[in-house]
C-alpha cells in the first residue's frame, strides 16, 4: 500500500509526467501557410490505434484496432533560427504559424498498398536506402507520438526513411496499466511490420529506436521475430533502447531468445538513473529495477549486460529540460549524435569510437568502461546539413 511520503512522491511524480500545461489537441489539420525555411519531415506511420475523426486533426485515437492501419504525414519545422534542438515547438492555437511552430502539410490515411508503393518510392529516392524506425512510450498520444518523431528525425539530421510505429496509448497518466496492456497487444503488428521491411528488396539498412515502454513492444517483437526465423534479419544493424520500461529479468530472458543463433544486431541502452517515470514504473512494480534506470557498472548488472553484448551510454550526468529526465536521448544533443553515427552508415556499436565515448559516459559491452564526465565531449565531425 501506497501511504504517507510514498503518496505525496507518487502523486508528485504523476503530476510532472501529465504535464503542467495543456496537452495538444487536433495538430494534425493540415495547413497551407509555407515558411521557405522551414524543413519538411515526411513521416509513414503504422499504427494499431483506432480512427478518431472527431475533433478533426487528432486521426487516431488511443484505442485499440483491429489490425494494422496506415497513415502519410508530413511536418513542417520551423527554421533553426527559431528553435532549440531537441524542443517540440507546439501552436498555442491550431493551425500554427510555420515559421515558429511546429504544423501538418499533409495528413493522410492510406491503404496498405498506397502504404508499401509509398514506401519504396521514399527508398528509391534516398541515398542509403536505410529505414528509421521509432517506438514511442507510455502516455502518448498520437500527434504527440507524430511530433515528437519528427523532431527526433530532424535533429539527427541522418540520411533515413522515417516510420513510426504507433500503438494505442491513452495519453493520460493514470492509464499506465492500460498502456501495458497495449504494449502487448501490439508486439505483432510491430513484428509484421519489421518482417515485411526485412523482405523489402529497396531496403538497405534496418536502425530501430525505441522509448520507455516502447521498448517492451519493439524488445518482444524482435524476439518473436529471431525465434519464428532462426535469428534476425542481417539487415537490422542497430537497435536503440531509450529509457526502457522493461523489468531488467525479463530483458534478459528476451535476450537470451533474440540472442540465441548468434544474429543478434548491435544493442545500445541509453540508461539515466535520475528517470523519473522509471522510478514510479518501479515502484508499482513491487520495486523490480527497470533496465532504463540501472546502474551499469553495478553487480549483476554490468556482467549481464557484458555477456549479451549490450553497449550501454549512461546519460544521468547529462542535463536535460525535461522534468522528468525521461526524454534525455531527444531532448539533448544525444540525438544529434545519433544521427551522426546512423549518417556516417557506422553501427553505434562497431568496437570503435562510440557514441558513449564521445559523451563521455559509461560504455559497457564492447567498450572499455570509462569515467562519468557532466559535461558533453562529441570528437565527431558535424552532421550533415537536413534534408528539405
Amino acid at each position: 500500500m501506497v501511504t504517507g511520503l510514498w503518496r505525496v512522491g507518487l502523486f508528485s511524480i504523476l503530476f510532472t509526467l501529465a504535464g503542467c500545461a495543456d496537452r495538444p489537441i487536433g495538430n494534425l489539420v493540415e495547413v497551407g501557410a509555407r515558411d521557405p525555411d522551414a524543413s519538411n519531415v515526411d513521416i509513414l506511420v503504422a499504427t494499431t490505434r483506432a480512427p478518431e475523426n472527431d475533433p478533426a486533426g487528432v486521426m487516431f485515437s488511443g484505442e485499440r484496432a483491429r489490425g494494422l492501419r496506415f497513415a502519410d504525414i508530413v511536418v513542417s519545422i520551423p527554421p533553426d533560427s527559431n528553435r532549440k534542438i531537441g524542443e517540440i515547438q507546439w501552436p498555442a492555437s491550431v493551425p500554427g504559424d510555420p515559421s515558429k511552430d511546429f504544423v501538418t502539410t499533409r495528413a493522410q490515411v492510406v491503404d496498405l498498398p498506397e502504404a508499401r508503393a509509398d514506401f519504396d518510392k521514399r527508398l528509391d529516392k534516398s541515398a542509403t536506402h536505410d529505414v528509421l524506425l521509432f517506438v514511442h512510450g507510455y502516455n502518448t498520444r498520437f500527434e504527440e507520438a507524430v511530433y515528437r518523431f519528427a523532431q527526433i528525425a530532424h535533429d539527427s539530421r541522418a540520411d533515413v526513411v522515417p516510420v513510426l510505429f504507433t500503438w494505442p496509448s491513452r495519453g493520460k497518466a493514470l492509464s499506465y496499466f492500460y498502456d501495458r496492456e497495449s504494449a502487448n497487444y501490439s508486439r505483432d503488428a510491430l513484428e509484421t511490420v519489421l518482417q515485411a521491411m526485412a523482405d523489402d528488396k529497396h531496403v538497405g539498412k534496418i536502425s530501430v529506436l525505441a522509448h520507455s515502454l516502447g521498448n517492451y513492444v519493439a524488445v518482444e517483437a524482435l524476439r518473436q521475430m529471431a525465434i519464428r526465423n532462426r535469428g534476425l534479419s542481417p539487415k537490422i544493424k542497430d537497435v536503440m533502447l531509450a529509457s526502457p520500461d522493461i523489468d531488467f529479468d525479463v530483458f534478459r530472458r528476451e535476450m537470451a531468445e533474440i540472442e540465441k543463433d548468434g544474429k543478434a544486431p548491435p544493442f545500445t541502452l541509453f540508461v539515466s538513473q535520475d528517470d523519473k517515470a522509471l522510478g514510479l514504473s518501479q515502484l508499482i512494480a513491487g520495486d523490480e529495477p527497470r533496465l532504463g534506470a540501472v546502474n551499469p557498472v553495478e553487480q549483476p548488472y554490468r556482467g549481464i549486460l557484458e555477456q549479451a553484448n549490450v553497449h550501454v551510454v549512461d546519460l544521468t550526468q547529462v542535463a536535460s529540460d525535461d522534468p522528468a529526465n525521461h526524454g534525455k536521448f531527444a531532448t539533448t544533443d544525444v540525438v544529434r549524435s545519433i544521427g551522426a553515427r546512423l549518417a556516417s552508415g557506422q553501427q553505434l556499436n562497431d568496437g570503435k569510437t562510440s557514441i558513449g565515448e564521445r559523451f563521455g559516459q559509461i560504455a559497457v559491452g564492447t567498450a572499455t568502461v570509462a569515467a562519468k564526465a557532466t559535461s558533453l565531449d562529441f570528437g565527431a565531425s558535424e552532421p550533415p546539413p537536413a534534408t528539405q
